[in-house]
């Protein structure tokens, strides 16, 4: 019996296809009728797709059913030093250590005590032009979870 292939191979199977025929995330992720950053990140291996996301994204890519099961399968969500040093990654990475503290403070003055969930959780990224140069504008939108005693 043949293992099923990792999540890695897949999304470097999906992202090759998906350059080679020039299609964008955008495109894709309406293909799957899913938001876009969460598309992206599920056809990077962050999350599962459903079979029917799978086969929809395969056929499109024209990718075979090893991709499509390989894209159903649950993932490991932890964090991949590597990743972590580029230096996209690693501004959202300082700007939670500089800003996080304060973010902490001001939930908790506003909601009480918890914490933002990040499973029952939106994010959506978007440009705003700016004559200084465009904005990238990230949104994270979780549901408040209080600790409850």
């Amino acid at each position: 019996m043949t293992p099923i292939m990792s999540k890695t191979e897949a999304a470097g199977l999906v992202d090759a296809a998906r350059i080679r025929g020039g299609h964008t995330w955008a495109e894709l992720a309406t293909a799957i009728d899913a938001p876009l950053v969460w598309a992206t990140a599920a056809l990077l291996g962050r999350h599962p797709l459903t079979a029917e996301q799978a086969a929809t994204l395969c056929a499109l890519l024209e990718l075979d059913d090893t991709v499509a099961e390989a894209l159903r399968q649950q993932p490991a969500r932890i964090a991949d030093p590597a990743i972590m040093t580029d230096p996209t990654v690693y501004r959202f990475v300082e700007a939670v250590n500089v800003y996080g503290p304060a973010l902490k403070a001001l939930i908790h003055e506003e909601f009480g005590d918890g914490i933002m969930s990040a499973i029952n959780f939106t994010v959506d990224i978007s440009r705003r032009p700016d004559p200084d140069g465009d904005r990238v504008v990230v949104t994270f939108d979780g549901k408040f979870l209080d600790y409850r005693w």
